[in-house]
């Protein structure tokens, strides 16, 4: 991809208790990895892990260190609160995006304490910055692994209700036309598509929805209705799970146990639609969109 982008890498949750959080998280069916301490900051995460990208539960650890931001995020709600891009070279990423006329920092290091049962290990990651102007709507940075085994481990990838990957982000704006040129530059104009009133960018493994607060009702019809915060916001995740069948059989997914608060799942995806109270619903995914920016279907 252009950019030196190669996909979605996570989502960050914002959580006012990292320990409720996980509970929560473990109720609905998932896999929580160990949880890890940033280093140098007042932040500590648990993940849940997919075999290609993953949601990070984000919460405050200590006040008194930097905390990026995410206190003042949680002093007016929880939930979905920015995404990273995935990069295999996160300095190479910087000079490509320079070559489109988007300046960046230069890439800073961070690692976080992975609290494992045997001893404490320390993955490491390179991260770049992305000017808001770059990805308006959906505050984000790039992402390189420098331990990926540390942070991919077999055991963590197995979910009980079935999920495997988280497929899609959805982002309220109030126009989703005008989100679609900076997204044309950083992606490139034949990755981003626009129908009723909905903008999708694909980003090489995962993809980008831009609607309006009404639109979310297309979306995502059976969940309840959408709190009213002033747009910019991150409404919801569209995740895939191996096996429909076995995911609807799941005790923890009868009851919209993935139906959970908007800016959190609020939905999960796998060619099925999860009503408000769990059950699945006869409508399925529909089909990828294959016309560029600017341009309409015919018969549609």
């Amino acid at each position: 991809m252009p950019g030196g982008i190669t996909g979605i890498d996570h989502v960050l949750v914002g959580v006012r208790d990292l320990t409720a959080a996980r509970r929560a998280y473990q109720h609905m069916g998932f896999t929580v990895s160990p949880r890890g301490r940033h280093i140098g900051w007042g932040t500590a995460n648990y993940c849940v892990m997919f075999p290609g990208n993953y949601i990070e539960l984000l919460g405050i650890v200590d006040a008194v260190q930097f905390t990026n931001k995410l206190d003042r995020f949680l002093e007016t709600r929880e939930g979905l609160l920015g995404l990273a891009f995935a990069s295999d070279d996160a300095a190479a990423a910087v000079r490509e995006l320079a070559g489109r006329g988007i300046e960046t920092d230069a890439p800073q290091d961070l690692k976080r304490k992975l609290e494992l049962p045997e001893g404490e290990v320390e993955p490491a990651f390179s991260l770049v910055h992305l000017p808001p102007a770059t990805t308006p709507g959906m505050p984000a940075f790039i992402c390189q692994h420098l331990t990926p085994d540390l942070v991919w481990q077999s055991p963590w990838l197995d979910h009980g209700n079935g999920a495997r990957a988280l497929v899609s982000v959805t982002g309220v704006v109030a126009d989703p036309g005008e989100v679609a040129f900076a997204y044309g530059r950083l992606f490139g104009t034949d990755a981003v598509w626009a129908d009723r009133g909905q903008v999708t960018v694909e980003t090489g493994r995962g993809r980008l929805r831009f609607t309006t607060a009404e639109g979310l009702a297309t979306l995502y019809p059976g969940l309840p209705k959408a709190p009213a915060h002033t747009a910019p916001w991150l409404a919801g995740l569209r995740l895939a799970v191996a096996d429909v069948n076995a995911h609807r059989r799941h005790p923890r997914c009868r009851r919209g146990a993935l139906s959970a608060r908007w800016g959190d799942v609020a939905a999960a995806k796998s060619r099925l639609r999860l009503r408000g109270d769990g059950r699945v619903r006869g409508r399925v995914t529909p089909p990828p969109l294959s016309w560029p920016l600017g341009r309409r279907r015919s018969g549609r």
